[in-house]
């Protein structure tokens, strides 16, 4: 039985015989597919609607679900289920991460997902996804409408069993209106959310201008706008952004100088830069205060609430300068910080650094596609329901036949080869016609399907219009524009002021008079001006 086996063995491996591989090439090129998959399957958003896969696919499976922003909440977790059950074969926790950015207001500047429960904070978790409730927003209808119309093309799913699409139509430019953050695996993208109106006069004015050089750009988009505000410090930074695609935008709070009672004075944080945890900026504030590296500050308080917003309480010493304390606190603190811009996104499944007249043109590109699918499945179906028409005036002029040969036919098939020839009827117009009961066909009224006719007319001479003429579609994508921006449009948050350069040393210090002795031991001392008192020859000095 041994040997039997053994031959077996021998034979089968003669007849198969195990590939010799180099496991360097092998290692290297199974790490490039890994690689590819990680950049266009997970981590980086397509350049025309903005989103990465997990996000789109919890878009589209809402959509499909009819959690529209008019219907009622539903279980996050029904939501995530959907999700990895038909498109995403992936962690649920991934999932839910993914769906709660997309709900969050401090996170995405126009969010997508409008959430009831505890979506968390930039400092606290949300709650587990059994306890919250989430529908589709307003603005994310826009990114789902005319879906059905063949705008864009399907892929079927990881198990064959459904199908998804490749790209949403997306009506607004979300990339650039909500940003995106993404690891990939050698590669990275991190993108700044903007205003809304302001890209949507970019957009316009790349609709009127096609070659317009993207220095025009700067024009109508100022730099980023971060949905907790701040103040965003010079344009350089924002302006390199928009440019080339890369550049550092620092961001400082809002801040204020408030008098408390008893002479107290405190400085009042009102706005953070975008992502900075309010609990750790104080842990932080409270570190340097107890290492002796910041001077000033005799308490901390977070009176921060959903009703009065952002508001952390950094109380002064008495003798302490407001304005150098807030000089220490932006320098060795996250009251401002960087945000470093990587603008990197998927064109033609290929990840590439992209300016904002690139993006710009890409999602144009997008939207005449688009506008013209849409078009091309309103004319069929436009042309497909007039031939139905025609059909149906036919028999109504003739109703009486049509009876008698319905009504003498032994059976459908005779019935419509019977009308075909007599009346001339197209197969699918003789089928509408038997498809109809007897008592609806002679009730049918003429003059209203002539009527409809007419319009049907009209209807297929304007959409043909629009195929043959560009400007057209173009003229389509800015008015629809125009209509998100009056219904979701909103003033910017983030305020640009000018630069005040980098905080020197005599940043830090405050702006006192000061009166330096030298003693004859060689001792150096310096007393405030207002508090010096000169003594006499042999003095013991003041007392306290």
């Amino acid at each position: 039985m041994s040997d039997d086996t053994t031959t077996i063995d021998q034979d089968a491996q003669s007849s198969n015989p195990i590939p010799t591989i180099d496991i360097n090439e092998e290692i290297s090129t199974a790490f490039l597919d890994y690689a590819m998959s990680v950049i266009v399957s997970r981590a980086l958003p397509d350049v025309r609607d903005g989103l990465k896969p997990v996000q789109r696919r919890i878009v589209y499976s809402m959509f499909e679900e009819g959690m529209h922003y008019t219907s009622r909440h539903k279980k996050s977790a029904n939501v995530v289920g959907n999700v990895m059950g038909r498109y995403h074969p992936h962690s649920n926790d991934a999932i839910y991460d993914a769906l709660v950015r997309l709900g969050q207001d401090f996170n995405t500047r126009n969010p997508l997902i409008d959430p009831q429960g505890n979506f968390g904070t930039v400092d606290d978790p949300p709650a587990a996804m059994r306890y919250t409730e989430c529908r589709l927003s307003a603005l994310a209808r826009f990114l789902t409408e005319g879906i059905n119309e063949d705008t864009v093309d399907f892929d079927p799913t990881y198990d064959g069993e459904n199908s998804q699409p490749a790209v949403l139509p997306s009506r607004f430019p979300n990339l650039l209106v909500n940003g995106s953050t993404g690891i990939a695996v050698g590669m990275a993208t991190n993108m700044p959310p903007h205003n809304l109106g302001e890209v949507v006069d970019a957009v316009q004015f790349a609709l009127e201008n096609p070659d317009a050089p993207v220095e025009a750009f700067l024009d109508f988009i100022q730099g980023p706008d971060f949905p907790t505000g701040g103040f965003i410090v010079g344009r350089r930074g924002a302006q390199d952004a928009l440019l080339t695609g890369r550049g550092s935008v620092k961001v400082r709070a809002v801040t204020e100088i408030e008098e408390l009672p008893r002479g107290k004075t405190a400085i009042v944080v009102r706005e953070l830069p975008y992502m900075v945890s309010q609990d750790r900026l104080l842990e932080k504030i409270a570190l340097l205060v107890n290492e002796k590296k910041l001077a000033g500050i005799s308490d901390l308080r977070n009176e921060s609430s959903s009703r009065t917003g952002t508001r952390l309480v950094i109380e002064l010493r008495r003798d302490a300068v407001p304005q150098v304390v807030l000089n220490q606190l932006f320098k060795m603190t996250q009251l401002q910080d960087s945000f470093g811009v990587n603008n990197v996104a998927l064109v033609d499944g290929v990840p590439r650094t992209l300016n904002v007249a690139e993006m710009i043109g890409h999602y144009i590109d997008h939207q005449m596609e688009v506008i013209e699918r849409r078009t091309r499945f309103r004319l069929q179906k436009a042309k497909d329901r007039a031939h139905i028409v025609e059909g149906l005036l036919i028999a109504l002029d003739n109703i009486d036949e049509v009876v008698q040969i319905i009504r003498a036919s032994s059976d459908v098939e005779e019935a419509r080869v019977s009308l075909m020839e007599r009346f001339g009827l197209s197969e699918v117009q003789a089928q509408h016609i038997l498809n109809m009961p007897l008592r609806r066909l002679t009730a049918l009224e003429t003059d209203e399907l002539r009527a409809e006719y007419q319009e049907l007319m009209v209807l297929i001479a304007e959409l043909e219009a629009i195929l043959a003429d560009p400007a057209r579609r173009r003229a389509i994508i800015s008015e629809e524009m125009e209509e998100i921006r009056s219904k979701h449009g909103d003033e910017r948050r983030s305020v640009i002021i000018p630069d005040d350069g980098d905080m020197t040393l005599e940043d830090l210090i405050a702006d006192d008079d000061l009166i330096v002795t030298v003693s004859t031991n060689g001792y150096i001392k310096s007393v405030k001006a207002n508090v010096y008192r000169s003594q006499g020859r042999g003095g013991r000095g003041v007392k306290a």
